[in-house]
């Protein structure tokens, strides 16, 4: 016996160091690319079917393959600790050129500082001599840096083109890394190897400025492409032309570009550009592409904008793109822009005036793109089999610029303004031929061959305290609050080609709900493209197994209420089963675009039609609600489109529909604002679904009359026993209270919440009705509750400890403590069970 261990101990010490000829290796390694984990049965099978293999035994074999696996994952291993250590390389050297940086404009600063403290003590005595002293520098600094007028004469012809050009390299390279600008760091921004970068805005500069700088695993030349096809991420742009290229005598290329932009809302008119973009080569290897705009004066046309645009001003912007070791490339981008924001209305203004709207819509969004890319390109990112990436990008590109056609309504493209039904709030365009914007190859699936076109009914309103992240979060999550899918099975059915008809409105039928179906998100996962799939629509329950599907391509984004600045858009168009990838899209949706604050603000406990607040402001007349209420911080615009197909014979059948249904849709996302406007503010307001209901008004009194005759404390400290007052208090208490049934066949559905309590929940009060008291309490708190349910029905009430509970919206929310208790009614039978939760914040 010992014998026979001893030989298999041999063995085994033998097996560790067996020695493969080359043919062995190359045999195992062939079955290794086909399966790196063969089972025991495929071993065997491989030393009878591979006489070079037949004199080694299973065990070895076994052994070499997960040696093999070993050597595998720990090259993998050292490649990706490579590329990071690569990357941190890269960004260590990005920080310390971004310190330098700022160690010269404190240095500058301090300098200026001192000189004008230097004049300011000269002036008493010296007046005269320094006014003429600062003339003179000021003549003397014009010299040493003239403008490109003065550095050519004839900017029609090349040498005066790459004068300007030479100049608007050196100003944007000032800019980018340099001091020319005072850039300050967005918040929330932070620097690291797998961060979009380092991203500033700037201060007190004219015009609008952003700057970033990032790392790509992308050679110079392949990053240089992508940004300058300025389509392809800048989802804002309608229209780019090269009207010529010249060639410059340094290798490098001047463009001389039109440049047509949407405008982000109903109520400004968009912007164009002419500008000159300039491509050279630095001495270091890096790529420059910089750009300006042209005057009359410097080679750019001499006649008025073209209609429906204001001409913007490009002030020299640009990127640079460096090359690093490893085959990736740093780049740093620059966008300065003066978008005449005087020309729009004042309450407009902000979107036209902040740096961090265009650092969003513009810097960040092309450095995004640029990663998007790099990472499908290195295979980052998987597919599994389904859609390319890129194809899902067009869609993501298809949908927005589908739905900033809808908001514009350009005339150059059909759209033509119909007549108003006397009211102002809902603009109707329509177009009667729409190939130009949506592409002759989708005109014979998406109109009726005997005329027809689309029809596109528009509103915008401005929101007070609302979060724009968090109201396209609820939109999205909540589409039976302010959907009719009547209209959606309208638009399924244009798709299929079926009778056109006018849909109903909402009849009371069986609502379906919707399932969400992931399709892509990018890099950050700020953006989502996803197919929405409602099921089961009917008017009756017997109708609820015939009826189908729809589906609808949708695609939310800024739904981070982390980052600063950045515009919230839910867009969806309805799709058939097929979903090809030429598939007609007709876009409808919303976007809320954030506002910066302003002291002289309207009033914040109302979300206003924005039209009428333009007629306010014009007429210079304010509300006394409005004139109290400056305090304030978060106003945003909400710009909402739809757009449905039509024959000519119904035109106005369907424009009475959209209407309709537009208006519907304004109304419920006003009682959503007011739901989720935050506790603080609401607690000004009345509850609107309340008041002149005796059902709230008895249960308010039967809950505080409940909860005093259980704990014998007060829950609220009424100075008027009035049902009118108890009701004001309950609905305005700071803690969150609600109410829900009591089932014993089934688990418990909220039938009531004060503000606090749907602010909690992140929901409405109509919504409430469908959630269920399980789906909120974590594991933990549904063991706590079933445990003391007993308890709380003998003596009325139970305390619960501190917990974690989840929002409709799928977000935890933390409490230090909540009460249970029986809620009775006039004849002392059980009516409800009602919770408060002490001191609940989001986590």
């Amino acid at each position: 016996m010992a014998l026979s261990m001893h030989r298999d101990s041999k063995q085994m010490d033998s097996s560790k160091y067996v020695r493969y000829t080359p043919e062995q290796v190359e045999a195992l390694e062939r079955v290794y690319s086909e399966c790196p984990k063969p089972s025991s049965m495929r071993r065997q099978q491989l030393t009878r079917e591979c006489p070079i293999l037949s004199n080694i035994e299973p065990k070895q074999i076994k052994v070499w393959f997960q040696n093999r696996r070993c050597r595998e994952k720990q090259r993998k291993e050292a490649s990706r600790l490579q590329t990071v250590n690569r990357k941190l390389t890269a960004m260590n050297k990005l920080l310390m050129e971004e310190n330098d940086r700022l160690q010269k404009q404190v240095s500058q600063l301090v300098y200026e500082n001192g000189y004008m403290r230097q004049l300011q003590g000269a002036s008493a005595t010296t007046t005269d001599t320094s006014c003429e002293s600062v003339v003179a520098s000021g003549q003397h600094q014009q010299q040493q840096n003239p403008t490109p007028q003065h550095l050519q004469r004839d900017a029609n012809n090349p040498a005066g083109l790459l004068a300007i050009a030479e100049e608007t390299l050196a100003e944007f390279l000032s800019k980018a890394t340099g001091t020319a600008v005072d850039w300050v760091q967005m918040i929330g921004m932070k620097p690291g190897p797998d961060s979009i970068g380092i991203v500033a805005v700037s201060r007190n500069c004219s015009g609008v400025a952003a700057r970033a700088c990032g790392l790509v695993c992308l050679e110079p030349t392949k990053v240089a492409e992508i940004l300058k096809d300025r389509p392809s991420w800048f989802r804002d742009c309608r229209y780019l032309d090269v009207l010529s290229v010249i060639p410059t005598a340094n290798g490098g290329t001047i463009e001389l570009i039109y440049m047509q932009t949407y405008a982000p809302t109903t109520l400004a008119s968009a912007r164009d550009f002419w500008t000159l973009r300039y491509t050279t080569s630095m001495e270091d290897g890096s790529l420059v592409i910089c750009e300006r705009s042209l005057t009359s004066s410097t080679g750019g046309p001499a006649g008025p904008p073209v209609t429906s645009f204001s001409r913007a001003e490009m002030l020299p912007s640009g990127y640079l793109i460096r090359p690093y070791e490893g085959g990736g490339s740093i780049i740093h981008i620059v966008d300065h822009i003066d978008l005449d924001v005087w020309s729009v209305p004042e309450v407009l203004r902000p979107l036209y005036e902040s740096s961090k709207i265009l650092a969003q819509k513009m810097t960040i969004a092309s450095l995004r793109h640029v990663r998007q890319i790099a990472q499908e390109t290195n295979g980052e990112i998987r597919y599994d089999g389904g859609r390319q990436p890129a194809v899902l990008r067009t869609f993501s590109q298809r949908l927005c610029r589908g739905f900033n056609e809808a908001v514009n309504g350009f005339a150059d493209d059909g759209w033509s303004l119909m007549g108003s039904d006397g009211m102002e709030d809902v603009t109707i365009v329509v177009n009667s031929s729409p190939s130009k914007f949506l592409g002759s190859q989708y005109n014979t699936s998406m109109l009726p061959t005997f005329g027809g076109g689309v029809l596109c009914a528009k509103a915008s309103m401005l929101l007070q305290n609302v979060p724009p992240a968090l109201l396209v979060r609820f939109l999205r999550e909540h589409r039976s609050e302010w959907a009719d899918y009547g209209v959606d099975a309208y638009s399924a059915a244009c798709l299929k080609a079926s009778p056109y008809g006018v849909p109903c409105a909402r009849t009371g039928g069986v609502p379906c709900s919707q399932v969400i179906l992931p399709l892509a998100h990018t890099v950050e996962a700020e953006e989502f493209l996803e197919v929405v799939r409602l099921e089961g629509h009917a008017f009756s329950p017997e109708d609820v197994a015939l009826a189908p599907d729809m589906y609808l391509l949708q695609l939310c984004s800024g739904v981070d209420e982390n980052v600063g600045g950045a515009c919230a858009q839910l867009v969806f168009a309805p799709i058939d089963e097929t979903f090809a990838d030429d598939a007609p899209l007709l876009p409808s949706g919303f976007r809320v675009i954030p506002l910066n604050p302003k002291a002289d603000g309207p009033a914040a406990t109302r979300t206003l039609d924005l039209a009428s607040m333009l007629e306010v402001r014009s007429g210079g007349a304010r509300s006394a609600g409005e004139a109290d209420s400056n305090n304030y911080d978060l106003r945003s615009v909400l710009i909402i489109a739809f757009q449905f197909t039509f024959e000519n014979h119904l035109q106005d059948n369907v424009a009475a529909m959209a209407r309709q249904y537009v208006r519907s849709v304004v109304g419920s996302v006003q009682r959503v604002a007011m739901a989720i406007a935050p506790s603080r503010l609401s607690s000004l307001m009345s509850p609107k679904p309340l008041p002149g209901s005796p059902e709230a008004l008895i249960l308010a009194r039967w809950i505080c009359q409940s909860y005093r005759i259980h704990t014998g404390g007060e829950l609220l400290q009424a100075e008027s026993q009035s049902g009118d007052s108890i009701l004001k208090q309950l609905w305005c208490h700071p803690d969150a209270i609600m109410c829900c049934s009591l089932k014993t066949n089934a688990s418990p559905l909220f039938t009531f919440a004060n503000q606090a309590g749907l602010d909690m929940l992140e929901t409405t009060l109509l919504a409430l009705q469908d959630m269920m008291l399980d789906k909120i309490l974590d594991e933990a708190g549904r063991k706590i509750l079933c445990s003391e349910f007993s308890k709380i029905m003998q003596q009325g009430f139970g305390h619960l400890p501190a917990g974690i509970c989840v929002s409709s919206m799928s977000r935890p929310v933390s409490y230090e403590q909540a009460i249970a208790w029986k809620v009775l009614d006039d004849d002392n039978s059980n009516h409800c069970l009602a919770f408060i939760f002490i001191n609940w914040s989001f986590v």
